[in-house]
């Protein structure tokens, strides 16, 4: 997984140190301006794939830009026609007819509208991420299908399976014309975001989707062709909707598909609005959180208009609200600007838009429907082991349908969450007289047979370790274990604990460094020294009484033999970081060394530091390190602090340190050297590129140092760069080879070990 990055943060992330963004209105109207650009064509496409008439995808988006941009809770998610709902719509319109689907979406917006006022938006999150990503795949693959024929220059078929079997056919019958307009269609498509130099950066402005539909509805209007092109009917034609007919339980269903695959992927899109934005934007630059009620609300009332005016279903729409926030808009008003330039457009480009090829409008969103089918996903869904479900998931929406696809995709989901509180591996071994008993898995009553025969096996008197690999523990085992513990002890065996504790083993605390820890719940003014001290005393006393007898006897041990630590740390000194928790270490593993901004000054240079270079030298040449690690993070201060630095500031301590940092600076700003890259995804902004840039200025730093060097020439030493996004929770090790900061490598190691 990897990606090209620009050579300065000005030319994707529009935030270049010196340069104010706009604000206010202005950032908006640009802001909408972008997003018209993209939702038109994709709007006009999205209705020809779902057999609607054509101006209803106008009216969607309208309905969705000005009503949900309104009153929804998700300030620059942007609504309107969306991919994810054209298999769903398209069957509804093959069935009951294009007046009574317009119904259907109107009731639709009405359980949208109750399930706010019940307040379950936040019920919606808990489908599997792997069911909702197979249903978008899913449709991805029906809507691909469908507009490959007409790519081709032919009709689609009533369903994929009909769609793949009609395919020889079609391709014995191609239309070179229809053809021709589609592969340019894509070929500008896929080329427009990497067209080089300055001009190029200029063009790159325009969004590739109208770009695109615009150079193929170029081509065929010049060159004469013949092929069927937009129609859009007079507005007085405008079919509106009508009394629903057809089976009462059919259309139940209909609404409740229309209401669960909405509000599921409106509420997915504005979350993930939310996590861009703040990816991206300092805090003071955010608004507010997504209020996820209010947006189902908002939802609900555009779903209610769209289908009172004869448009599509509404939902948020990931493509437009990632545009509008790296576009800069600032509030709502974005959105809502967008519907009224769609309203406008349908008033007053009538004359243009009839000359769009249809088979140009098929490619667009045939390429939509391939983008649907995520490798990144696929690889997370992987790495979670939950691609069961996903494959089931795909399959059952291609095959049946929407609503097919998410029931049998949870009930795989169950069926796998079922098999994982089975497999519960419960294993004996004696090492030294010493009796081990290994719990890997989760101990639920399923288990407690295989427990309870296992613990029986083993004779009292004697000392035995527990040791517990498993998140959870129910009341059941907790009681076999228990009463077993109860009946070792009496006759005169001893016991010892290990491992991770499972939540319903109340009787039992294993060292558990994270149970007493409030600090990232308490929002309240810093405390008074008084208070600070209290604290610190309570630390201790809960250190000494829960937690110290449990790592007295390897303190002790320690104590004894010295420390043998495997690995020199150097990481910042930020509150945020504790190198115990994000390494899983404990006591004598890690030499751990911490300053502002996880810096290794070279040696010799001006205002050379040689506190780290002591503890360096200490850590490889008298402890015998086997490897070094610098960590850097996200939202480091010391980072952002030398960003803002000028060469006339005034030579404080802090300033003087950061000197060091320096090199960091000039290799992000030098054109020798490659952007350091973070998997799936651009850095948020300047700040975290320096961050990751430092990483690996530091190691170049480290390999300076006479004894690092010395153990690297021999091979006994290893050097590792790695980098901790805090908001996340997820560690990032860098790639062997090149600057590309990736969190597979540990997923990797966990299946070997």
């Amino acid at each position: 997984m990897t990606a090209t990055f620009p050579k300065r943060p000005s030319d994707e992330l529009g935030n270049t140190p010196g340069k104010k963004p706009r604000t206010g209105l202005a950032a908006d109207l640009s802001a909408s301006l972008t997003v018209f650009l993209i939702a038109l064509p994709l709007s006009l496409g999205i209705a020809l794939a779902t057999g609607a008439p054509l101006q209803a995808g106008l009216v969607a988006a309208a309905a969705g830009g000005i009503v949900a941009g309104c009153l929804g809770g998700a300030p620059l998610q942007v609504s309107g026609p969306a991919a994810g709902l054209t298999v769903v719509t398209a069957e509804l319109i093959q069935r009951y007819g294009w007046r009574t689907t317009c119904a259907i979406t109107v009731l639709a917006g009405f359980c949208q509208l109750g399930l706010a006022a019940l307040r379950t938006a936040r019920s919606a999150l808990m489908v599997s991420p792997a069911i909702v990503h197979g249903m978008l795949a899913g449709i991805g693959v029906t809507i691909a299908l469908a507009q490959l024929h007409i790519v081709l220059g032919g009709t689609p078929q009533s369903s994929a399976v009909a769609n793949v079997r009609g395919l020889p056919g079609q391709l014995a019958d191609i239309h070179p014309t229809a053809l021709g307009i589609s592969v340019l269609t894509l070929a500008v498509l896929l080329g427009w975001p990497r067209l080089p130099g300055r001009p190029g950066r200029a063009l790159r402005k325009v969004p590739a989707a109208l770009a695109a539909v615009a150079t193929a509805t170029a081509c065929a209007t010049l060159a004469g062709l013949s092929l069927p092109r937009v129609d859009l009917p007079s507005w007085s034609s405008h079919a509106l909707p009508g009394l629903p007919e057809g089976p009462v339980l059919g259309l139940v269903a209909a609404v409740l598909t229309i209401t669960l695959v909405g509000s599921v992927e409106s509420l997915l899109s504005a979350v993930a609005t939310d996590k861009l934005i703040a990816s991206e934007r300092s805090t003071a630059d955010r608004p507010p959180r997504a209020d996820l009620d209010r947006e189902l609300r908002g939802q609900g009332a555009a779903n209610i208009v769209s289908g009172a005016c004869g448009g599509l279903p509404i939902t948020g729409v990931a493509v437009r609200s990632v545009a509008n926030v790296k576009s800069g808009a600032t509030s709502r008003k974005s959105a809502m600007l967008h519907g009224l330039w769609v309203v406008l457009a349908a008033a007053l480009l009538v004359p243009a838009l009839v000359l769009i090829p249809l088979a140009a409008l098929a490619a667009l969103v045939m390429a939509v429907g391939v983008q649907m089918v995520s490798i990144t996903h696929m690889r997370n869904i992987t790495r979670h082991r939950e691609f069961l479900v996903y494959a089931a998931t795909v399959v059952a929406v291609v095959l049946g349908g929407v609503l097919e696809g998410v029931a049998l995709g949870i009930a795989v989901a169950v069926a796998v969450a079922l098999h994982r509180l089975t497999r519960t591996r419960i294993t004996v071994e004696e090492l030294d007289g010493v009796r081990h008993l290994r719990v890997r898995g989760q101990l639920t009553f399923l288990a407690v047979p295989r427990l309870s025969r296992t613990l029986n096996q083993i004779p009292h008197k004697g000392h035995v370790v527990i040791e517990l690999d498993g998140s959870f523990m129910d009341h059941a085992a907790y009681e076999t274990l228990q009463d077993w513990q109860d009946s070792h002890l009496a006759h005169g065996g001893s016991l010892e604990m290990t491992g991770r504790p499972a939540e319903g083993a109340h009787g039992h605390h294993c060292c558990r460094p994270w149970t007493p820890w409030k600090n990232h719940c308490d929002h309240r003014a810093p405390a008074p020294r008084s208070r600070g001290a209290s604290r610190l005393a309570s630390g201790i006393t809960a250190f000494q009484r829960d937690t110290a007898p449990h790592v007295r006897d390897e303190l002790a041990r320690l104590a004894r033999e010295g420390q043998r630590p495997s690995q020199l740390f150097l990481t910042c000194a930020d509150s945020r970081l504790v190198t115990s928790m994000i390494t899983a270490s404990g006591p004598g593993d890690l030499f751990t060394v911490r300053n502002v901004g996880n810096l290794v000054p070279l040696p010799g240079a001006e205002t050379s530091d040689d506190s780290v270079a002591a503890a360096i030298e200490y850590a490889v040449d008298v402890l015998r390190v086997d490897s070094i690690t610098v960590c850097g993070h996200s939202g480091c201060g010391a980072m952002q602090a030398l960003l803002n630095s000028a060469p006339g500031d005034p030579a404080t301590p802090l300033n003087r340190w950061l000197q060091h940092g320096r090199p960091s600076l000039r290799r992000m700003d030098s054109r020798h050297h490659a952007w350091a890259r973070i998997a799936g995804r651009l850095p948020a902004d300047a700040v975290e590129q320096l961050c990751l840039t430092n990483v690996v200025q530091q190691l170049e730093h480290l390999r300076a140092h006479e004894s690092v060097a010395r153990r690297l020439a021999d091979g006994t030493l290893e050097l590792h760069g790695m980098y901790f996004h805090v908001g996340e929770a997820q560690a990032y090790l860098l790639s062997e080879g090149e600057d590309f900061f990736d969190c597979r490598v540990f997923d990797t190691v966990g299946q070997h070990a």
